[in-house]
């Protein structure tokens, strides 16, 4: 039972907890595991309070606390030591922040791709779509400190003017549909050349597997990557490109608003593509096109045209087809539970290398929340879709220290009641909701700040 896999899952990190300050919650992050990682990046580290597992371990906890300073975090390991009979740490946080610096960058982008793949191989047939693995893939911003490491590394939007700007990084994203799950992630420059969510996603695109279906917005509809994606035999449901023009007078007719059409080979190669990859790409590309009629309140677009390589009509119907795309959306509502439940929308990190450490983190964070999702979903039989993500995290965070402190024997039954009080924060069936972008409540009518902060109080004395 799932249950069961999960109370032996929170026993064995409960003990080790007293050990490393593991959380009791992360199921599929484990201590072999990490050690294992560490030998594998060749960490080496003496016996202090801030080794790897603890210094991991606090960051985690950092990025789900509401307050994310580092001062809270060592406050809460003084406070663990001295409850545990432990000698208490220093309250100063220098020695918490250099142990985050020590954090190799690839170790923490590994654990992000083994959770997530954990969660993906845990999902049961039923949540795929019609047995095949769908993903999703997107992008956004987070916004950073205004340092000039930062601003050199990751530039500032180009409507930004003066000093009151912040720079910005660009990520992107590969999400599982069926678990939501993070399976890889890019973190790129807000400006400059090669820093748009296509190039991103170019770097990721190895992750994907034969059989695989991808979801994508317009961007990612160019007949290279198409073509790239059929050749590791992965499947595209896109949104047709805004330079491009759907005529469904030509091609082979399936049905109203239905038809294949071929696709030529560009004449000029691509920069990104060398000169043999894109010799390789075939000349032709059959590609299925789907206009879907939109007639709803509250949506933009009211004809679009999905593009995909899903070709055969007994298969995939037209109403599937326009179905699926649709559930891309999900990938908007995941960004938004990363960014503004997990507060990942504004970083505090002052340095390039700690952005990325940090970005990082909150995908590792966001992927152990939605492995106790995932295992609650499957002991009560509910979609993972279904269960609220701000809700779940507000559980957790309440249930954290009764995991660490219940003696074991009353243990299972606080994981059974965990378990099935997350299966009941729902998020309601509102599939054609739309809301004003609008705010009731003014901001503080605070001028902005143009100059440095000496330069402003010299105008104000």
């Amino acid at each position: 039972m799932v249950q069961g896999r999960f109370f032996c899952k929170v026993v064995e990190l409960r003990d080790q907890f007293h050990k490393t300050l593991e959380l009791p919650f992360s199921e599929v992050l484990r201590q072999e595991q990490l050690l294992t990682l560490l030998k594998e990046f060749r960490v080496s580290f003496r016996e202090r309070i801030y080794s790897p597992c603890v210094t991991l371990w606090m960051f985690l906890s950092q990025v789900l606390h509401p307050d994310q300073a580092c001062d809270a975090a060592v406050a809460r390991l003084l406070a663990f030591r001295v409850t545990n009979g432990q000698k208490p740490c220093s309250a100063d946080n220098s020695s918490y922040c250099q142990a985050r610096q020590r954090l190799p960058e690839a170790l923490v982008h590994r654990l992000v791709r083994d959770t997530g793949a954990d969660v993906h191989r845990q999902a049961p047939p039923s949540w795929h779509v019609k047995g095949r693995p769908v993903k999703i893939v997107d992008g956004s911003t987070v916004s950073m400190p205004d340092t000039p490491e930062n601003a050199a590394a990751f530039g500032k939007p180009g409507n930004q003017r003066g000093l009151s700007g912040f720079p910005l990084a660009r990520f992107v994203v590969l999400l599982c549909l069926a678990t939501g799950s993070v399976l890889e992630s890019a973190i790129g420059p807000y400006r400059g050349k090669s820093a748009s969510e296509l190039t991103l996603f170019r770097s990721v695109q190895d992750r994907l597997t034969a059989g695989d279906i991808l979801l994508g917005d317009r961007l990612f509809c160019s007949y290279c990557d198409m073509a790239r994606l059929q050749k590791q035999k992965v499947d595209a449901v896109v949104r047709l490109h805004a330079s491009r023009r759907a005529d469904f007078r030509r091609g082979r007719c399936l049905g109203p608003d239905d038809h294949v059409v071929i696709w030529q080979k560009p004449r000029t190669r691509p920069e990104w593509l060398s000169v043999e990859e894109f010799a390789a790409l075939p000349d032709e590309l059959p590609m299925r096109e789907v206009r879907v009629r939109v007639n709803k309140l509250g949506n933009r677009a009211k004809t679009l045209v999905v593009v995909t390589t899903l070709t055969d009509p007994t298969e995939w119907s037209r109403e599937e087809i326009a179905e699926l795309y649709r559930q891309r959306w999900q990938a908007e509502l995941d960004l938004r539970s990363i960014k503004d439940v997990m507060h990942m929308d504004v970083l505090r990190c002052e340095t390039p290398e700690m952005v990325r450490k940090e970005i990082g983190m909150h995908l590792l964070a966001y992927n152990l929340l939605r492995s106790v999702m995932c295992a609650a979903a499957e002991e009560h039989e509910v979609r993972v879709r279904e269960l609220s993500f701000k809700g779940v995290k507000h559980l957790l965070e309440a249930f954290c220290q009764s995991l660490i402190n219940e003696p074991t024997e009353h243990l299972e039954a606080l994981c059974k009641i965990l378990l099935k009080a997350t299966t009941q924060h729902r998020v309601a069936n509102r599939p054609d909701r739309y809301e004003p972008r609008k705010r009731k409540r003014a901001p503080k009518p605070y001028a902005r700040l143009k100059l440095t902060r000496d330069e402003e109080r010299k105008l104000c004395a």
